[in-house]
């Protein structure tokens, strides 16, 4: 799927800023040029038995408690989704993962959890199936994009820890 011709198709406004790829928050603050919009953590995580995908999706500076989540949530055993199961359901590899992989999952077969305090944003950064570029959506492009997908985000306090990604 082109997802520039996706957005462009379904009138998605945005802004593409490329550069280096970048693969940790430090090298995202080190690489990524200052843009005018929230800057996101994207968790592609699987339930105990594999049989629920979540798209996790909050602020940069948030790390999320997954116990928390597992019980909020009411799946039990939380973890990382690996390599191959992110690339079957979001069609994206690791360090790409972005709420625009959802293009990718037309059975519905991900949940998308955003964190309230992230969802007030006007705008927010994402990264356009590679993360070799940074896209710069407006939140009603979001919800148009939502809608053309068939996906609906649940909108949680996502339950954070103490320390956060500050590279």
């Amino acid at each position: 799927m082109d997802i520039f011709q996706f957005l462009d198709g379904h009138g998605i406004a945005y802004e593409r800023h490329d550069h280096p790829a970048v693969f940790t928050c430090e090298e995202a603050n080190r690489l990524v040029p200052p843009l005018p919009a929230a800057k996101t953590k994207n968790l592609f995580i699987r339930n105990k038995k594999g049989k629920r995908h979540f798209l996790v999706v909050v602020g940069h500076e948030k790390s999320v408690d997954m116990k928390a989540l597992s019980k909020v949530l009411q799946a039990g055993g939380l973890s990382f989704g690996s390599p191959r199961r992110l690339h079957k359901y979001l069609g994206v590899d690791p360090g790409a993962v972005s709420l625009l992989g959802l293009v990718n999952d037309m059975a519905g077969a991900v949940e998308l959890i955003v964190d309230q305090e992230l969802w007030k944003e006007k705008a927010v950064q994402c990264h356009p199936l590679v993360n070799t570029s940074t896209l710069v959506v407006p939140k009603e492009g979001l919800e148009r994009f939502l809608a053309a997908t068939g996906h609906r985000a649940s909108l949680l306090e996502v339950p954070g820890r103490s320390e956060s990604c500050t590279e």
